[in-house]
């Protein structure tokens, strides 16, 4: 039997059967599962499974097991359950038994003790962790084209611009991505967010001048995209209440559409600027004036939002960084905290004689040297507890080493020794100095305070 098949059945066992299970996602590195009934699932079970790497009990159930397999691991407990990868049925979901009550009564605990602000960061991780492979894939060809090219190649040859093209095409539409997605994530139709997204970059605001001031296009970036998608859909479910079914179709969309061109053009892209550009002064003056202590808190705290998936939320604020200054000093100070991760994980591993510890450190490792830290993060640190918060510290020198030499890159990907590829102009070799910081202070906090054998007994 194949490991996914094996790692599906007996994940698909143990949260309940097939029955249990009402919705099924998976992103990255995380199998999303929500179940019909909670009391049904064997939590402990599914931790010790041979390949599981953690689990996270949020608004859904994350099962931890790494990149690449995450997706096959779905598809086989789609084929088990018959639910479609990403699919809700609602219907199926509602229970109107005693266990069926108070599981929703758990669940709306859980919802009113989230925050706004992360429910409002989830709802902008949601609009962007669709779109990571795609932005990770074109941030790495970008990077290598631009590595290629200091390395002496001729940008004008047709070789090095088609690897510009295919690079830098997404970056060029993102704003359209950006805006289907928003729209969805707010219950409009996509192709409508989409359009909503094009008002923002059309090359034809630069012909356009209001107020006696010249549009500039692309102004207020992926905020602006984001304020303009947000908008269209509440119009377009509004106008639905009271547009008769017959003309539906023509009406509808026409309406919003025109109604969002107006106020985007006069209100939200403005809007959007003046956010983009709070957002983007306060950080690059935070970073200026923070310096080293700057890089040090920036760094040491960024791995709790990875807990909570909430980082995606900030891929918004890279891309302005790199919109209005043409690089961005935060992701590299940001990608400490997976260094300091790999840091801390070598520490367990050469200190430990838990095999099974010892075995997921050994799978965790190569994927978070390549900038996906989840699995050393939920398979390790934090279950664990004290290495999660050594690895943090080592994180965090290696942030303040980042900031320090201001150190920037000129498009986003995964962190890890990847990201070197899309440093700025001479700081490839700073940068990767920072990352071995990282991983040498993870380790040493980690061997000297973060880690006991007694630890891991339980794991």
């Amino acid at each position: 039997m194949r490991k996914e098949e094996r790692l599906a059945r007996e994940i698909t066992e143990l949260l309940g059967g097939p029955s249990n299970i009402a919705a099924l996602e998976s992103c990255m590195t995380r199998l999303r599962v929500k179940p019909i009934d909670e009391s049904k699932v064997d939590l402990a079970g599914i931790k010790k499974v041979d390949g599981v790497l953690g689990v996270v009990e949020a608004e859904t159930l994350q099962v931890i097991l790494g990149p690449g397999i995450v997706t096959k691991v779905a598809a086989e407990v789609s084929a088990l359950t018959g639910k479609s990868v990403s699919s809700v049925d609602e219907d199926e979901v509602e229970d109107f038994s005693f266990e069926g009550l108070a599981d929703r009564t758990k669940s709306d605990l859980k919802k009113k003790n989230a925050t706004p602000f992360k429910l409002f960061l989830r709802k902008i991780a949601s609009i962007f962790i669709p779109l990571i492979p795609a932005i990770v894939a074109s941030g790495l060809i970008a990077g290598l084209t631009n590595v290629i090219i200091r390395s002496g190649a001729n940008p004008e040859s047709t070789f090095i611009q088609i690897l510009d093209l295919i690079g830098w095409g997404l970056f060029g539409y993102l704003a359209i991505f950006v805006g289907i997605n928003t729209a969805k994530e707010f219950g409009g139709s996509p192709a409508l967010g989409g359009a909503a997204g094009i008002l923002i970059i059309n090359p034809g605001l630069a012909n356009i001048t209001l107020f006696g001031d010249a549009l500039v296009p692309g102004r207020g970036g992926l905020i602006g995209v984001m304020l303009a998608a947000a908008f269209i859909a509440f119009l377009e479910k509004r106008i639905r209440k009271v547009v008769p079914s017959a003309v539906d179709i023509i009406v509808t969309p026409t309406v919003s559409l025109l109604i969002t061109g107006f106020a985007t053009l006069l209100i939200l892209q403005p809007v959007g600027g003046f956010v983009s550009d709070l957002i983007t002064e306060g950080l690059l003056g935070l970073i200026d004036m923070g310096g080293f202590f700057a890089g040090l808190i920036l760094a040491g705290t960024f791995l709790p939002l990875v807990v909570t998936g909430l980082h995606q939320g900030l891929t918004p604020v890279h891309m302005e960084l790199i919109n209005t200054i043409g690089n961005d000093p935060l992701l590299p100070i940001l990608a400490m905290g997976g260094a300091g991760q790999v840091g801390a994980a070598f520490a367990i591993y050469f200190k430990t004689k838990n095999q099974r510890l010892r075995k997921v450190i050994k799978g965790g490792l190569p994927v978070g040297i390549l900038g996906i830290g989840e699995p050393l993060i939920f398979g390790v640190t934090l279950p664990l507890g004290r290495p999660f918060i050594t690895a943090c510290l080592g994180a965090a020198v290696g942030g303040a080493f980042q900031a320090v030499f201001k150190t920037a890159t000129i498009a986003i990907g995964v962190s890890g020794i990847p990201l070197a590829f899309l440093m700025d102009d001479g700081q490839i070799l700073l940068y990767l100095a920072g990352v071995l910081i990282a991983y040498v202070f993870g380790f040493i906090f980690t061997w000297m305070f973060g880690f006991n054998e007694e630890m891991a007994k339980d794991i």
